[in-house]
């Protein structure tokens, strides 16, 4: 048998955050918050949770509003992951705001101030 190259929990953390985006382009409407990016998700070694990590790209409410938005709308994502991820348990989902983009964001701005001081 051949070894795949990474972990189940991987691959079910792919896949969810696949369906996830189709789930918003078809069935979810997500504008009225921003254009919404899925970046991650880290799934739970016995894949009952999973956490979401979402970019916004043009907010429109605070980060805290966009988040409690998100996490008000889990049992709608759930029920449309449910029947296109083939495990027995479809995982609880809570999103997060993915804080990588603004951190790269600051960091280069950092960057581009030492570069124009020198």
């Amino acid at each position: 048998m051949q070894e795949l190259p990474y972990k189940r929990i991987d691959r079910v953390g792919q896949q969810i955050r696949q369906i996830l985006g189709q789930i918003a382009l078809k069935h979810i409407d997500l504008s009225h918050l921003g254009f919404i990016t899925f970046t991650g998700v880290n799934v739970s070694p016995d894949l009952r949770n999973a956490k979401v990590f979402y970019s916004v790209f043009d907010p429109k409410y605070p980060k805290d509003e966009l988040q409690a938005a998100m996490n008000d709308l889990r049992k709608a994502f759930r029920k449309y992951i449910g029947p296109e991820l083939k495990i027995k348990n479809t995982p609880k989902l809570k999103f997060y705001f993915d804080e990588s983009q603004e951190y790269s964001e600051k960091i280069d701005k950092l960057l581009k101030d030492l570069k124009s001081n020198a």
